[in-house]
């Protein structure tokens, strides 16, 4: 099978996807061939946000599906097959923290039935679950955090480490019953930035059965500027050395302040604002351009990934786990077929 034709025919999903909150970006995720996206809902922009700000976020994406035919909203892995046998965008509900959840655990129940299927435990700063990536101290998991794990699990909700404390991510691990992923975290083995993640936490997410999505952000693949699709396709291969092909996958994290959606100097007052507000550290987040890997800068260039990773001698039964396969493992673990 040729690469395009390949591309064409798996199933791909992107499991961290800011920039769809701009609707007038979704449709180049579409025209890249990707089955399902996972909107962020809270985080990013707006991180001190509340239930208020979460259910309004959810009932937006609600809507949209309901006005546009070729879009779905995704309860169960099922939903993503069907969004591929009908040419449709799947969407995955999924937070970047815990702030829309405030420290009402019940508001769980109400935001599993609302459609929400991913949270996030932490987005770099401390929060009431537990330190995160970003923070100056590494405590672990709160008690809060424990019952929060549990009750994901109850609900059959999927818990994400992404952004998330290393010792607070392997308690969470520890805790779950049921797979944990991080949703886009590069290997600290292959770029030193403080953001990415250790081999030690890699090997337990793949214990559980889980999955590390392989991010796009540039300093987390290089701090040469503009990454390289060979340094991007470079960190899924060393995960697939140390913990094997079913345990990566795509959370290249598109957003807002990316080149060429932002400007310049759009880019650097939200760098700025990101920064004073202590949410990124310059040490992990140089400023901007953000120039993605070349050729892959934008959602609609996918296929060059999977042409790119057939000439790096990556197997078509590889190639389609890493594009979504793995992903649809543990949505099907997590929220039944």
């Amino acid at each position: 099978m040729q690469p395009d034709e390949l591309h064409a025919d798996a199933i791909v999903i992107d499991a961290t996807c800011p920039l769809a909150r701009s609707l007038e970006y979704i449709d180049w995720w579409r025209q890249g061939g990707v089955t399902a996206i996972a909107p962020t809902i809270s985080g990013m922009s707006g991180m001190s946000g509340n239930a208020r700000g979460g259910f309004a976020a959810i009932g937006g994406w609600r809507r949209y599906v309901r006005e546009h035919d070729d879009a779905l909203l995704v309860l169960k892995a099922e939903d993503i097959e069907q969004a591929k046998r009908t040419g449709k965008l799947g969407l995955i509900l999924h937070c970047q923290g815990t702030a829309l959840i405030e420290d009402e655990l019940d508001l769980l129940e109400a935001y599993q039935m609302a459609g929400l299927r991913i949270v996030q435990l932490c987005y770099n700063t401390k929060n009431l679950v537990g330190d995160g990536s970003g923070e100056r101290t590494d405590s672990g998991l709160s008690h809060f955090g424990l019952r929060m794990t549990k009750r994901l699990n109850t609900l059959r909700m999927i818990v994400d480490c992404a952004h998330t404390g290393h010792r607070t991510s392997m308690d969470a691990v520890g805790a779950s019953t049921e797979p944990v992923i991080i949703s886009h975290a590069n290997a600290r083995s292959v770029q030193d930035n403080a953001r990415n993640i250790e081999d030690e936490l890699i090997k337990a997410i793949a214990a559980s059965g889980g999955v590390v999505g392989t991010v796009g952000f540039p300093s987390f693949l290089t701090w040469d500027g503009q990454p390289t699709l060979d340094q991007f396709i470079d960190d899924i291969a060393y995960k697939a050395d140390l913990v094997g092909i079913d345990h990566v996958g795509l959370g290249i994290d598109y957003y807002q302040g990316q080149h060429p959606v932002a400007d310049d100097a759009t880019a650097m007052a939200q760098y700025e604002q990101l920064v004073a507000e202590g949410h990124w550290r310059p040490s992990e987040y140089p400023p901007p351009p953000y120039k993605y890997p070349a050729g892959i800068e934008t959602p609609q260039t996918l296929p060059r990934l999977t042409a790119r990773l057939v000439e790096r001698g990556f197997s078509e039964e590889d190639i389609r786990k890493v594009l979504g396969l793995n992903w649809m493992r543990v949505y099907r673990a997590v929220w039944g077929a």
